[in-house]
């Protein structure tokens, strides 16, 4: 008996996007049935040939991106209202664009047909979940519609600190993210909308502010208002790297300490979590599924609490957490028809 796909629609076909639908054309259980995005689709599918190893297994048939799996219909829209998704009988719509945070543009989604809207990204207000796999999977609801699964930094992150808070007590800390630059920065000098972010990504490491410590509560009660986070975009494409200082509340802590913890406790995130101990630097992480790669050789005790500890990370970890939490909140509905 062929197992039942789940059905993915998608809007944003950028660079996780693009991951997303890689890594969905490899599985058994998920077919994504169509993709919103404004480009023209002889352009999609170029850049995802040209990203992607097994290129050769993904044709354009007119508006259909086609693979040996499933068949998906492109859309030339990038607006939630155009979105008729009821005709395509979707599951789950995945918001890959990284724009549409807030509470009216997830609605929008569901108004079209959507049963349930997953944001690649933190949200702008109030949703109806934030979730992360290997962490706080237990806490999902079957009424849940306006979904997350945070960002790529704030799941590396969460899984550093929720490794570490098993074992040891933590008081607070900081994080900065420094950051390969985005599509939504721009490569010259160009006026835009913030001062730091109108100047050229290919040119200058930029200071910016990062939401993963306004959210970090909804995952880690325990850490609520105790860790700062921002980020320093850099003129490098991919590789990510998390720069982290935490005070624990015990002074005897070592470096080794956490090192062995996280050893420890990474096969207890399976897929998720990492540790390497050769010195790596951004490139050696690129095409790593793993959401969270600890680096035992940068973690060094800098004060009688202070720890400081470095964890690698790109976006195919996120594009992979994506379809994990969509499989999950599957399992749920299909439990709940099944009662």
């Amino acid at each position: 008996m062929n197992k039942q796909r789940l059905r993915v629609g998608m809007m944003g076909f950028g660079q996780i996007g693009r991951q997303v639908y890689d890594l969905a054309a490899l599985s058994d259980d998920i077919e994504i049935v169509a993709i919103a995005d404004i480009g023209d689709p002889s352009i999609l599918h170029y850049l995802l040939c040209s990203e992607m190893s097994h290129a050769d297994d993904y044709q354009l048939e007119g508006n259909f991106l086609v693979n040996a799996a499933f068949r998906s219909r492109l859309l030339r829209t990038d607006t939630p209202v155009e979105m008729p998704w009821d005709v395509f009988g979707v599951d789950i719509v995945i918001d890959a664009t990284g724009k549409f945070r807030d509470r009216h543009s997830m609605q929008q989604h569901l108004d079209g047909g959507a049963p349930r809207v997953l944001l690649r990204t933190l949200p702008s207000d109030h949703i109806d979940r934030l979730v992360m796999p290997g962490i706080n999977a237990h806490s999902i609801h079957a009424d849940d519609r306006m979904v997350s699964a945070g960002s790529a930094t704030t799941t590396a992150l969460c899984l550093l600190l929720h490794a570490l808070s098993r074992d040891f007590e933590l008081d607070c800390g900081s994080m900065t993210t420094v950051h390969s630059y985005t599509s939504d920065q721009v490569l010259q000098d160009y006026a835009g909308s913030d001062f730091r972010r109108s100047r050229s990504a290919a040119e200058n490491i930029i200071p910016n502010h990062h939401d993963a410590g306004a959210w970090l509560g909804h995952v880690l009660p325990a850490l609520a208002g105790k860790v700062l986070t921002s980020a320093l975009n850099v003129p490098i494409h991919q590789g990510c790297l998390l720069d982290v200082n935490l005070v624990f509340k015990d002074a005897a802590i070592t470096a080794d300490a956490v090192n062995d913890c996280l050893r420890r406790r990474a096969a207890d995130y399976p897929g998720m979590v990492a540790v390497v101990e050769d010195p790596v630097v951004s490139s050696d992480v690129i095409g790593n599924p793993h959401s969270l790669v600890f680096d035992t050789c940068g973690t060094i005790k800098a004060g009688a609490n202070t720890i400081k500890a470095l964890g690698w990370y790109e976006t195919l970890g996120h594009a992979g957490r994506l379809l994990d939490v969509a499989r999950l909140y599957a399992a749920l509905d299909h439990c709940k028809e099944a009662a």
